[in-house]
């Protein structure tokens, strides 16, 4: 981190899919990254890791897979399986992507697609 207002940030983002194919979770995931680049005005250089977690109804191919498929690949990414809750929302992918930014926490803005939009209503989604 170079400057001298940066900090480590955390940015969240969750998508889901219609199938579990590779095709489209490839597509979602590539999707969810890009608007989390794109809202928070993200360089390469400003990743520092990603984690990722995945409900079990989603086998076809680890998110990370495909956030190496979309570019990231000198990032550090970890994946987990979701805790499986009664009525959670299904096939669903969140992520956890730790920045270095000069943004204060209320500029930074978090991504919520498809039917993973209101998981989290009280943080702003961007």
């Amino acid at each position: 981190m170079s400057g001298t207002n940066m900090a480590v940030r955390a940015v969240r983002g969750a998508t889901t899919v219609d199938a579990d194919e590779v095709d489209e979770i490839r597509s979602r995931v590539g999707e969810m990254l890009a608007a989390i680049v794109e809202r928070n005005d993200l360089s390469d250089e400003d990743l520092i890791s990603c984690f990722f977690t995945a409900t079990s109804d989603i086998t076809a191919m680890f998110p990370a897979t495909a956030a190496r498929d979309f570019g990231w690949h000198d990032v550090p990414l970890l994946g987990a399986v979701e805790l499986a809750v009664a009525d959670a929302t299904p096939r669903c992918i969140r992520v956890l992507v730790h920045v270095a930014s000069s943004r204060p926490r209320s500029e930074i803005h978090h991504v919520y697609l498809r039917d993973a939009v209101g998981l989290r209503d009280d943080v702003p989604g961007g």
